[in-house]
């Protein structure tokens, strides 16, 4: 039985915790806990990676390829782990994973402190990736993808609000790194590890656990409900219909690769942003200071888009909604790529603000339309697999442009390119029929 290999047993963590919260559907309490937990992550491993690498830069005189080298080494882990994270996930519950992936990021941070070459800062952000990978956005999205279903897409909006809200501690995580980037990495490292415990309490890897159906939906007497006893993991069979995809029967389908490819068309760029907009604002002259308020305004704006767009993907065709912000996507990074003063800058945070925000719900909901709940992270992990190594590369390349040429233009519009070709793929996308 898998219980006898957890690290942590389900009892330790379970609360008393009534299904009626209030009155609230309980998923719902579960997309907050997700809006914490992505704040802290995206704060931490995504959004403030570009503040890092000045601040490095700044203290070692690293280069910017050898700074990108880092999240390449830690991308090409987590493309390589990606489909078993995926498989964890399914297999054990989201739960025990966040568990374990937060406080290997804990882990990680602490170490962090101690980095004195080059080497040391590569080992330690292989291992803060690793636990981002195993307890992070993956793990969080299928804890989600199992509450909803007719409420996917806003209720996934919810949860990802949180990458952009970490946004709006950017200049306050700028000030702190620029002052004591050590004693920083222990903070966080520390706040990361004091708040998992109680936030893993409240999540429950499937309504079923507590007696409840998806969306919250009222149960029929000829409702019939499958639960593994070894995860608490199981899958309603409602009046509703919708495909139960194994990972092999997903990956036979052609739409399985075009949500990939699409996919890769936006995130390779959202890769090196996150890296190089920080960078690239400071090179334009702006303060570090004042560059991370650009990225406070591109959060600002991406999150009103976030949840129109996860409300519109509930109600209308979402491959439609995708490709109107890959477009958008496409059209930022141009104007990024030729920005020369703070009005482009703030130019961009708005473009781009729109078309983040709108784009992440959406391209991870249609993945739990198409394929369902059973395996929706071992999916999404698959996926990851040529999505994380494309990601891994695209930062070190511009890194390279950079070092080598002085400009960030040839890499930014090669990626705005792509956005663009990305969102003529998604066209293409079809809802999949069940291959047997």
């Amino acid at each position: 039985m898998c219980d006898s290999q957890n690290i942590v047993p389900d009892s330790d963590l379970d609360e008393d915790i009534s299904p009626k919260s209030g009155g609230i559907f309980y998923g719902w309490w579960i997309v907050g806990v997700g809006v914490f937990l992505l704040t802290l992550q995206s704060l931490s491993v995504f959004r403030g990676m570009g503040v890092m690498l000045v601040v490095l830069q700044k203290e070692f005189s690293w280069s910017r390829t050898q700074i990108s080298l880092g999240t390449l080494f830690g991308r090409v882990e987590g493309a390589a782990l990606g489909p078993i994270e995926g498989f964890l996930v399914d297999r054990i519950g989201a739960r025990r994973m966040i568990l374990v992936g937060f406080a290997i990021m804990a882990v990680g941070f602490f170490l962090f402190s101690f980095i004195q070459n080059i080497w040391q800062f590569y080992a330690v952000f292989i291992i803060i990736t690793l636990g981002s990978g195993l307890g992070g956005w993956l793990a969080i999205m299928s804890v989600i993808n199992s509450w909803f279903k007719r409420k996917r897409s806003i209720a996934m909006a919810g949860a990802m609000s949180g990458i952009n809200i970490a946004g709006f501690f950017l200049p306050l995580y700028a000030i702190a790194m620029e002052s004591d980037f050590r004693m920083t990495a222990v903070i966080l490292g520390g706040i990361l590890l004091v708040v998992v415990v109680p936030a893993v309490k409240i999540i429950r890897n499937s309504p079923e656990e507590m007696g409840l159906l998806v969306d919250g939906e009222i149960p029929e007497k000829d409702i019939k409900t499958n639960v593994d006893p070894d995860t608490s993991i199981g899958i309603v069979n409602q009046s509703y219909d919708e495909p139960e995809f194994t990972v092999g029967q997903a990956i036979r389908t052609p739409v399985f690769w075009i949500l990939t490819v699409a996919h890769i068309s936006s995130t390779i760029s959202i890769a090196t942003l996150s890296l190089h907009l920080t960078p690239r604002l400071t090179d334009m002259g702006l303060t570090l200071t004042t560059a991370s308020y650009i990225e406070t305004t591109y959060s600002v704006v991406a999150l009103p888009s976030l949840f129109i767009s996860g409300w519109l993907g509930d109600k209308v065709s979402k491959k439609y909604l995708i490709t109107l912000f890959l477009v958008l996507q496409g059209i930022s990074t141009f104007v990024l790529a030729f920005a020369s003063g703070l009005w482009f800058a703030i130019l961009f945070a708005i473009l781009y603000g729109v078309a983040f925000g709108g784009r992440i719900p959406l391209m991870t909901s249609i993945r739990g339309e198409y394929f369902g709940r059973k395996a929706f992270a071992t999916i999404m992990g698959w996926s990851m697999l040529p999505n994380g190594i494309l990601m891994a590369i695209a930062p070190v390349w511009a890194g390279w442009m950079f070092d080598s040429y002085g400009s960030y233009t040839i890499p930014f519009v090669t990626y705005a390119t792509l956005s663009i070709i990305g969102s003529v793929i998604m066209l293409f996308a079809r809802k999949p029929n069940m291959i047997r």
